[in-house]
């Protein structure tokens, strides 16, 4: 995806002061989406969480609707900027019955994860995230590349940086592994005061 939105010239040359790891983000969701139908195999609509302003975000998002309308599944974009509207996120989820949520890849929610299982138990959603670490804040599972593994390889690529190597000739990194990982129990509804007459809905997309 690095090199459909410009951020590269390629993978294996990237160019420019631009280095790091690929997460195969959007390549993935499709993935996702599977796994959470497989998990809610009677949900009628699925959310889809993602950031708006990412461009990353919105091709993933992209290739999301495809495949769901691929599969005739119904799916609900539902849009957050800051942690504080992910209360209104899950407001809305309660108000449409929507039994299962997709969250994207985004810096938000991967900082906010904790604030965002918290609500998926409190209203108990059924969620999918792309890291680890979500799930081991609680979240229901996860499918993806390992987040740390990234870490590692930006740090391996800044000490050859300081060693005098240019940016412009270290290729992306690609994963080569990816990894599911899922919680033992589901989370059970506690009580939301939401009612249906006071719903606030989120814009539909």
């Amino acid at each position: 995806m690095s090199v459909k939105i410009g951020l590269v010239a390629s993978f294996n040359r990237p160019g420019g002061n631009v280095i790091g790891t690929l997460q195969f983000t959007s390549m993935l969701i499709t993935k996702r989406l599977e796994l959470l139908r497989e998990a809610v195999p009677k949900a009628a609509v699925i959310g889809v969480l993602t950031q708006p302003n990412s461009r990353y975000g919105q091709i993933a998002l992209a290739e999301a609707q495809t495949e769901a309308q691929r599969i005739g599944q119904q799916i609900r974009v539902l849009n957050a900027i800051s942690q504080e509207q992910f209360d209104e996120v899950f407001a809305t989820i309660e108000c449409e019955r929507i039994a299962a949520l997709l969250v994207q890849n985004d810096p938000l929610f991967t900082t906010g994860r904790e604030r965002l299982v918290a609500l998926a138990a409190r209203y108990a959603v059924l969620s999918i995230y792309e890291f680890r670490e979500f799930v081991q804040a609680g979240g229901l599972m996860s499918y993806g590349s390992s987040l740390s593994e990234s870490y590692n390889q930006v740090g391996v690529y800044v000490g050859r940086i300081l060693k005098g190597e240019s940016p412009a000739e270290l290729p992306i990194v690609r994963p080569t592994r990816f990894f599911r990982w899922s919680s033992t129990s589901r989370p059970r509804k506690r009580s939301v005061s939401t009612s249906r007459q006071s719903c606030r809905l989120l814009p539909m997309r």
